[in-house]
């Protein structure tokens, strides 16, 4: 099983959609049994909130099921639970490595970096533009995908 944790401030736009994405593709790919995907926050201004309705709305016009989710912030506990923790900014990056303190078993990254673009998701919060979101998280997602194929993780 391969456990995945999506982080961004306060889990209901980026890491939220990084977490509906993800599940989407690995369940058309015929993976389903062999992920856990999460997402989290690292902030409480968001803590209970359900998804972003820009995020729905986007998710639902591409076809990617929306699940059941309430933002929840993520814990010092949660580095030992999953395998890989990706985050979507430096400012994410940064606040993840506050949480866990250090990051020895080399977990933590940032979605675009499994492409061949790495930076930063922009935050639809304040950018309001759902539709480049997407489109980064899509290409994260299926970059991080084929980096498990070539570790020989699928």
């Amino acid at each position: 099983m391969i456990r995945v944790l999506f982080i961004c401030h306060g889990n209901i736009c980026r890491s939220t959609m990084a977490q509906f994405v993800l599940q989407d593709l690995v369940n058309c790919a015929g993976y389903t049994d062999n992920f856990y995907i999460d997402s989290m926050a690292t902030s409480t201004e968001e803590i209970g909130n359900g998804p972003h309705h820009g995020t729905v709305a986007k998710l639902r016009q591409v076809g990617v099921p929306v699940l059941e989710h309430y933002a929840k912030q993520v814990r010092k506990s949660d580095y030992r639970n999953f395998d890989h923790i990706i985050g979507m900014d430096q400012w994410n990056y940064r606040n993840m490595m506050r949480i866990f303190g250090k990051d020895p078993e080399q977990k933590v990254s940032l979605l675009l970096d499994f492409t061949d673009r790495p930076g930063e998701i922009a935050d639809p919060w304040y950018t309001g533009n759902f539709d480049e979101t997407y489109r980064d998280v899509l290409d994260g997602c299926e970059g991080f995908l084929a980096y498990l194929r070539e570790q020989g993780k699928l």
